[in-house]
């Protein structure tokens, strides 16, 4: 296999079915890939700490793995009780890479959950330089008519709101130089027909990362995002039905979605000094996908 060819790399299968939301990592086919092999990590972050909200799985847990391995302590959030097993895998591997880990489940969209989490976390880690705001949920519907008052208000507390309430708990731990991240979406670039609630979350976060990096300049704290098109998470099967998981990432220049290993690179770099120049951009790593 040759590894610098975009093209390969694995697809759904015609056997990847579906599972109930929130879904889990095992449940699966094929396996996602969070750089558990691959990583190779080069102290870019050595001695910092980091929060994922989301990091149990997905691109969540391959951007704690790889920040592990660039030398910072992170720690992890995630929602559910189902999701424990997995939050408890994404904790192995940061302990394994020689970094302290703290995972809990709260709910992100709960102002008094975020800020206790945050709290808790700059205590143990004595301050914190990164946020990665990735926590999102995502239901599809065939039309808008059949999006229910409750659908729309939790896909926004959770992927917008639960955003501001983490950002506002984590600046009062903030100093010059720390860096937050936001997880946007390629549909909040160019809309998605059965996501529309969704896509108007990532839309909103998109403005509110620019935003944002304009009100904490004078702080001397970055603000960025990254933007992906489909990526192969437990998100896809536990929310699509079997025909739109077996066709997810075909629509991409490589006829595949991403892997959360190829996204944690991205958020290695802007997180890290190497970036210092850049704050208030929305980057698109889409796999080829237009977005105009």
């Amino acid at each position: 296999m040759n590894e610098r060819d975009p093209r390969q790399g694995p697809k759904p299968s015609e056997s990847a079915g579906t599972q109930e939301p929130p879904g889990v990592e095992g449940r699966l086919e094929p396996r996602a890939d969070h750089g558990e092999e691959s990583y190779r990590g080069a102290d870019r972050l050595k001695g910092l700490s980091a929060i994922v909200t989301g990091g149990d799985s997905g691109i969540g847990r391959a951007v704690a793995i790889a920040f592990a391995r660039e030398g910072a302590d992170v720690a992890i959030c995630y929602r559910s009780e189902a999701e424990e097993a997995d939050a408890a895998e994404t904790k192995r591997f940061v302990e394994a890479a020689g970094r302290r880990c703290l995972a809990r489940r709260l709910d992100v969209g709960d102002p008094d959950d975020a800020r206790d989490f945050v709290d808790s976390v700059a205590d143990e880690f004595d301050g914190i330089d990164i946020l990665v705001n990735n926590a999102a949920e995502h239901t599809a519907r065939e039309s808008v008519t059949d999006i229910t008052p409750e659908q729309l208000e939790r896909t926004f507390r959770t992927n917008v709101f639960g955003v501001f309430y983490m950002t506002q708990a984590a600046l009062r731990h903030m100093r010059p130089g720390a860096v937050v991240l936001n997880t946007g979406s390629v549909t909040g670039l160019k809309g998605h027909p059965i996501l529309i609630d969704y896509a108007s979350t990532k839309g909103a976060l998109h403005v509110l990362t620019q935003s944002l990096a304009e009100s904490l300049s004078e702080k001397g704290i970055r603000v960025n995002c990254v933007a992906p098109g489909p990526v192969w998470t437990p998100l896809i099967n536990s929310t699509f039905d079997e025909e739109q998981v077996r066709e997810f990432g075909r629509d991409t220049a490589w006829g595949r979605p991403a892997q959360p290993a190829e996204l944690a690179p991205t958020f290695v770099f802007l997180a890290s000094a190497e970036a210092r120049y850049i704050t208030g951009e929305v980057v698109a790593v889409t796999g080829g996908i237009t977005t105009r």
